[in-house]
């Protein structure tokens, strides 16, 4: 695999780690310990192959598929790992470079943590507002998409690598109109909710 491949395998690894942290590690190992994919040895990504990291993947993944469908449950687990998603995602694209290579794998780790913020971001923001609904059907259908979508990509970059920069760059967009969609329903929420009070106040001083 090629530099530029795996600085692209690193960039949507760890985007994705930002969406689904233990599905991404899960997925990477499998990938590693099957030999989908053909990373150099030196890399670390052969870590996430071992039967303990599998297995804590494993778990996490199914924990967070279930959790993500119950709107406060969602809402506490996404508080919750606004530091593990960002801390894995870096740990994740770090993997993927040479250890040898420390300048590059530091910025990496830099980048790769800052990427799945982003995506934390958008993932957790748009949750925010679904979650609000009294039914549960949003949030389930919301939470459905967002397995398949990131089981898709997930397959998609680990079975043709150099598509990971491609892939990355799509995702970076994505979650750039997902979080100003978010910020201005927010911000039109918080306005009807002003006017609502400053109403109900009026009704209650007449």
């Amino acid at each position: 695999m090629q530099p530029v491949q795996l600085i692209g395998l690193a960039a949507s690894l760890s985007l994705l780690a930002g969406w689904r942290l233990y599905l991404t590690v899960l997925a990477a190992g499998l990938a590693m310990r099957f030999g989908w994919i053909d990373a150099p040895a030196h890399t670390g990504l052969g870590v996430l192959a071992s039967y303990p990291v599998l297995g804590i993947a494993a778990v996490g993944a199914a924990a967070e598929f279930f959790a993500d469908k119950i709107a406060w449950v969602d809402s506490a687990w996404d508080a919750v790992h606004t530091i593990i998603r960002p801390l894995g995602g870096a740990l994740v694209a770090a993997a993927v470079i040479d250890p040898n290579d420390q300048a590059t794998q530091i910025a990496t780790l830099l980048l790769g943590g800052g990427a799945a913020l982003f995506a934390h971001t958008a993932k957790a923001s748009t949750r925010a507002l679904v979650n609000t609904s009294p039914e549960p059907f949003s949030n389930i259908a919301v939470s459905a998409i967002e397995d398949t979508a990131s089981t898709g990509l997930l397959a998609l970059v680990l079975a043709h690598p150099w598509l990971g920069g491609g892939i990355a760059i799509a995702l970076v967009i994505a979650a750039a109109l997902v979080i100003r969609a978010s910020w201005r329903a927010l911000h039109r929420v918080r306005l009807w909710w002003r006017r609502t009070r400053s109403q109900l106040g009026e009704g209650a001083r007449r």
